[in-house]
C-alpha cells in the first residue's frame, strides 16, 4: 500500500511539474545542456540534472538582489575565472543546487529521521562550495600564470635591449607561454590593438588581482611613458627568481612529511604482520597443549 502511495504521489508530482513549466515556458533540457556547454571552455557535454538546476537558477536569477558594488566584483571575477554567468544566475545556481539537496530532507524524516542533520550539514556545504567555486578557479589561474612572469620578466629584460615594442614582446611571448597565460596574452594584445596601450595593460592588471603582475605591468607602462626599463626588469627577474625558489623550497618541504605518513603506514602493516605470527604461534601452540 505504502509502495502504490509513494508512486502516486511521484506521478502526481511529475505531471505537476511539466504542467507549470509548460506555463512558466520552462527551456527545455536540450536548449539548457547547450546553454552550459556554451559557457564552458572545455565543451563537455552537461548533466541533465546540472540542466534542471541551471533551468531553474535561470528562474529564480530575477529574484537575487545585490548591491552595485558586490555585483561588480563578482562580475570581474566571473569573467577572469572563465565562468560566463551573470552574478545573479551565478548566486542564483548555488542556492537551486543547495536547496535540491536540503530536499533530502523530507523523505529522511519518514525513512530514516537521525540522517536529516547530516543532509542539511551537506546542503550548507554545497552552497558555501558553489559560492566559492570562481574564487577557486581564479585563484588556480592566477597561479599558473604567475608560475609564467619569471620567464617572461626575463624574456622583457632580454627584449628591451633590442627593441621597446611592447606589443611584440607580448606577442612573442605567447608562443612559449604557459595556457593561462597565453590565454591572458591573447585578451589584452587584442584590447592593446583596439585602445591605448596604457588602458588595455591597466585592465589586464585588474583581472588577475596579482601583486606580482602588477609589479611587471607596472614596468610595461614605464617603458610605455619612455623610461629605460632594462634595469628596472633585471631587479624583478632576480625578485622573482627568488620567490620561485622560496615556493620550490616551500613544496620540497612538504615531501618528508608526506612521506613521514607513508613510512608510518607501512611501518604499522609490518608491526601487525608480526603481531599475527606471533598470536596465530601462541593459539596453536595452546591448542597442542590441550
Amino acid at each position: 500500500m505504502m509502495i502504490l502511495l509513494f508512486l502516486f504521489a511521484a506521478l502526481l508530482a511529475t505531471g505537476l511539474f511539466f504542467i507549470l513549466a509548460d506555463i512558466v515556458k520552462l527551456p527545455t533540457i536540450a536548449a539548457t545542456k547547450a546553454l552550459i556547454n556554451t559557457g564552458k571552455q572545455d565543451k563537455r557535454l552537461a548533466k541533465t540534472i546540472e540542466a534542471w538546476l541551471m533551468s531553474w537558477a535561470v528562474k529564480a536569477s530575477r529574484f537575487v538582489r545585490m548591491d552595485e558594488y558586490r555585483r561588480s566584483r563578482m562580475k570581474n571575477i566571473l569573467k577572469a575565472s572563465g565562468i560566463t554567468m551573470t552574478p545573479e544566475v551565478y548566486m542564483a545556481y548555488a542556492y537551486v543546487k543547495a536547496g535540491a539537496v536540503l530536499l533530502g530532507v523530507i523523505p529522511c524524516l519518514f525513512v530514516f529521521p537521525l540522517l536529516a542533520p547530516v543532509v542539511v550539514f551537506l546542503a550548507i556545504a554545497v552552497y558555501f562550495k558553489e559560492t566559492k567555486k570562481a574564487d577557486e578557479q581564479l585563484k588556480a589561474k592566477r597561479e599558473h600564470i604567475e608560475s609564467d612572469l619569471p620567464r617572461f620578466v626575463a624574456t622583457v629584460e632580454q627584449e628591451l635591449k633590442n627593441s621597446r615594442d611592447v606589443l611584440s614582446i607580448l606577442e612573442n611571448f605567447k608562443k612559449n607561454a604557459g595556457e593561462a597565460f597565453r590565454q591572458e596574452l591573447d585578451i589584452v594584445c587584442a584590447d592593446m590593438r583596439s585602445s591605448s596601450y596604457e588602458a588595455a595593460l591597466t585592465r589586464f592588471e585588474a583581472r588577475l588581482n596579482s601583486p606580482q603582475l602588477s609589479d611587471v605591468v607596472r614596468g610595461l607602462i614605464g617603458v610605455l611613458r619612455g623610461d629605460d626599463g632594462a634595469m628596472y626588469f633585471q631587479m624583478l627577474a632576480h625578485d622573482f627568481k627568488q620567490m620561485e625558489l622560496q615556493k620550490l623550497k616551500k613544496e620540497a618541504r612538504k615531501i618528508p612529511l608526506k612521506i613521514r605518513v607513508f613510512s608510518f603506514v607501512m611501518l604499522m602493516c609490518f608491526l601487525f604482520t608480526y603481531l599475527a605470527i606471533i598470536a596465530f604461534e601462541i593459539l596453536k601452540s595452546l591448542g597442542g597443549m590441550f
